[in-house]
């Protein structure tokens, strides 16, 4: 029996990947901009650490909500919604007068971006045929890796001409093309599954990464020695152990836990979280580094970073095509050394480091990253069966935004607690004048990376015995 082909399948694709790609986008575009958003709204760099946070947090937060809510009342419907309401964040956002007003439009603009990020997956799942459903994934991949590092490189290029606030100005002409897109391409109708909600599994679900995120964020102003944020984690902790006890006994649970017994589909998805932890990493640092320690214009460093995002945009591509060739995991390892080796230039970094080295290790960075992300992707989506695709690209995408938060917060307290030590005194934000403060503190912060990666490789280098070995079998 013959699928029924959408006429008008393509033009769903653009349209779900255009708001894939701003809503990935508005996770990473903000980095660049933090130290004028810093001096604009008078407020520190730690603060100022929060316009991204925030975001990121929410999406985690509300994910899998959305893609459970989606499936039961139809997944185009929250899509449409999800646009809708990151458009409106995007102009709550670009109005901002203040700190609080700016993270209001980030939590309704990440409220937004969740109900996408939950329903592209399945929407392009339903829309396509069996034949071409992982060459459109595999687009949608690329869209989600290419917004969430292109996002410094970009925001340069607008901070060169126009004032912070048309970050999010920009997204409202776009966002209405995609709108405008959708609304005469998307189906009217889909099929719908009706089912309970998790209440339990996702107030559980809730309250452990609600306390985790405010020890880790809370924990970065007053000390991880602190009695209190200790406690924080260890309530946490405890929370997630009775979350994941309840899932295992709930008919229709918030996260298929059965899914992490397939080994491909588990050691994927963390090696992808630990290299969105580690691109973070410098992604959080880049900016003051080239801007306040460098002397940079935010327009030319955001020229300079573009190395990356139009690096991995050619390679990409050719990856994933080497993949139906080349063992997908031996791809994934070569990109996760090149992404090593990138790491250990960053550690060379100075202020008198030549622009043609900092370009060099930055394409570095895109060149592993095109090379490991499309065939770590593919061997994600590939691993699980068809009933398991949604659950499978919800999970990636909640591992990517947890690699990002982690990148973000982990990278700010080993860069503060580094500067601290080397200045003898509590550091929260660049100390003008001082850049060598601050090349210490990016240096340490830097190693942790290239340990970070490290993991990945050997985890990828793992998953290759494993395959063999089970071929051999």
């Amino acid at each position: 029996m013959n699928e029924q082909v959408n006429p008008k399948r393509w033009m769903v694709l653009i349209s779900v990947g255009i708001f894939t790609l701003m809503s990935t986008l508005d996770g990473s575009i903000v980095n660049i901009a933090l130290p004028v958003i810093s001096k604009d709204l008078n407020i520190q760099m730690n603060m100022a650490e929060w316009v991204v946070s925030i975001y990121l947090v929410t999406i985690c937060i509300f994910l899998l909500m959305f893609g459970k809510i989606a499936d039961s009342i139809g997944k185009i419907k929250v899509f449409k919604c999800g646009s809708i309401l990151f458009i409106i964040g995007s102009v709550i956002c670009g109005l901002s007068i203040n700190l609080w007003m700016l993270l209001l439009g980030r939590v309704i603009q990440a409220m937004g971006a969740s109900m996408a990020m939950a329903t592209n997956n399945g929407i392009i799942t339903q829309t396509f045929p069996s034949h071409e459903r992982g060459y459109a994934l595999g687009y949608i991949g690329s869209f989600v890796s290419i917004g969430a590092i292109a996002g410094p490189g970009i925001g340069g290029l607008v901070l060169g001409q126009l004032h912070w606030s048309y970050i999010f100005w920009i997204n409202i002409p776009i966002g209405l093309v995609a709108l405008t897109l959708g609304y005469f391409n998307l189906p009217k109708k889909e099929v719908t599954n009706p089912t309970k909600f998790d209440v339990a599994g996702f107030l559980l679900y809730f309250v452990t990464l609600v306390l985790l995120f405010c020890a880790i964020f809370i924990g970065q102003a007053v000390g991880f020695s602190n009695i209190y944020i200790i406690a924080t984690f260890i309530v946490s902790a405890i929370f997630l152990g009775i979350f994941l006890k309840i899932e295992k006994t709930v008919a229709q649970p918030m996260i298929e836990l059965r899914i992490f017994k397939n080994h491909d589909f588990t050691l994927g998805l963390v090696a992808g979280f630990f290299i969105f932890v580690t691109n973070f990493f410098f992604n959080v640092i880049s900016p003051f580094y080239l801007e306040n320690a460098l002397g940079i214009a935010a327009s030319s460093a955001g020229y300079i970073l573009m190395a990356f995002p139009l690096v991995q945009v050619v390679v990409a591509p050719i990856s994933g095509k080497l993949s139906a060739k080349v063992n997908p995991i031996i791809l994934t390892i070569v990109g996760l050394a090149v992404i090593e080796i990138a790491q250990l230039g960053y550690l060379f970094f100075n202020i008198n480091t030549g622009i043609w080295f900092i370009l060099l290790c930055i394409g570095l960075n895109g060149l592993g990253n095109g090379l490991f992300q499309a065939p770590n992707n593919t061997m994600i989506m590939s691993s699980v069966k068809s009933r398991d695709l949604g659950i499978a690209g919800g999970l990636n995408t909640l591992s990517r935004n947890l690699g990002m938060i982690i990148g973000v917060s982990l990278s700010t307290t080993i860069l503060f607690l580094s500067m601290s030590k080397f200045y003898g005194k509590s550091v929260t934000t660049y100390i003008n004048g001082r850049p060598d403060i601050f090349i210490e503190g990016m240096h340490a912060t830097m190693t942790f990376a290239v340990v970070i990666c490290l993991i990945a490789i050997v985890m990828s280098v793992i998953r290759l015995i494993k395959s063999r070995g089970s071929k051999n079998e």
